[in-house]
């Protein structure tokens, strides 16, 4: 392993099987190890896709990269569906109370809420004709119920909104989990549509965005519902989420059902732990640490990787990094931790 040019793009040699995934998603063993990712970066999509075919864009690259990496799915969504918010910085970081559109009850009556009727959810039909033979779509919102009200709202404005204005605050996590509600509602109506993830960071390091309390309040109804909706047509559903989620796991595995925790960092619980933790009562997605991704060798990620496969079989466990492959990661140890999973099968 020492000579090992980790430079190279792994190539997967077999075949695309979303049933490796729903067996991860049910807590058990796959047939042979599996992998999962919130999404990649434009440079990675283009590397893995020009293995087989090159200038390829959008969908059919985004197909032809995963495939050739080794997963069994792409990330996808019902386009044009979004929340809108004000401007932002231009920054890679930004605070959270940036962009905020809805202050009081005048704010909430004039905004112009989505329909995502109005959208062009025919994309998920006429992707299907691009899948290869068992790959399918996890289809992915515009963030989730939480991350959009902040959005609108801005973090603080929001805590203070709770004290000052409760029922304004109940409206406007209506308007978004129930559009949220119906968003999902609607994909998983698609055959090309194998599973949904909610992306919604709930957390910091040390505890929950809002308290348990006020989670329980305004948030995990909605995604409740949203998770109920993908399982009334017999979906899966995976939660991605960032930050602490130590208060709220049995609101997440007893009241909302999640099939799969996704985001793990080191410096909250590192994804072994969690395995042995919670295991036993949720499947476990990713978690290979992104700080980890990027400090170390390819060769320490690689070995990682591999204990992680070795540790748990499979067994409810499914390879990817603990958020997502964000265009700072090196190309080197990404292709280190996603060969571990292809030398495993």
């Amino acid at each position: 392993m020492a000579d090992r040019d980790w430079s190279i793009p792994p190539h997967a040699k077999d075949e695309p099987d979303f049933e490796n995934l729903l067996a991860v998603l049910q807590r058990q063993a796959p047939k042979r190890p599996t992998m999962y990712e919130l999404f990649l970066n434009d440079e990675l999509y283009h590397i893995l896709s020009a293995q087989t075919s090159e200038g390829l864009t959008g969908s059919a690259q985004t197909i032809a990269a995963m495939r050739n990496a080794g997963y069994d799915y792409i990330p996808g969504g019902i386009p044009g569906f979004h929340f809108d918010k004000g401007e932002r910085t231009h920054a890679k970081t930004y605070s959270l109370n940036e962009g905020a559109v809805i202050s009081n009850r005048a704010d909430f009556n004039a905004y112009t809420w989505p329909d995502v009727e109005a959208c062009n959810h025919q994309e998920l039909a006429d992707i299907e004709p691009l899948l290869p033979e068992g790959m399918k779509i996890i289809a992915g919102g515009p963030c989730g119920v939480l991350e959009n009200v902040i959005g609108m709202v801005g973090y603080e404005p929001l805590c203070m909104m709770i004290a000052d204005d409760e029922q304004l605050v109940y409206d406007i996590f209506e308007k978004v989990g129930s559009r949220l509600v119906a968003y999902y509602t609607k994909a998983v109506t698609y055959p090309s549509v194998g599973a949904i993830v909610g992306n919604d960071d709930w957390g910091f390091k040390s505890q929950t965005m809002l308290s348990p309390a006020d989670m329980r309040r305004f948030v995990i109804p909605w995604t409740r519902d949203i998770v109920a909706a993908a399982h009334a047509a017999g979906r899966p559903a995976i939660q991605h989420s960032c930050g602490n989620r130590q208060q709220i796991l049995d609101d997440l595995f007893d009241d909302i059902q999640y099939d799969g925790i996704h985001s793990y960092e080191d410096t909250i619980q590192p994804v072994e732990d969690a395995y042995d933790q919670y295991g036993h009562r949720t499947a476990i997605i990713g978690g290979i640490d992104v700080d980890f991704m990027v400090r170390r060798s390819p060769r320490e990620i690689y070995e990682r990787s591999a204990a992680m496969l070795d540790k748990t079989g499979g067994k409810g466990y499914a390879l990817g990094s603990g958020n997502s492959i964000a265009p700072y990661i090196p190309h080197e140890n990404y292709f280190a931790m996603v060969q571990a999973a292809l030398d495993a099968r």
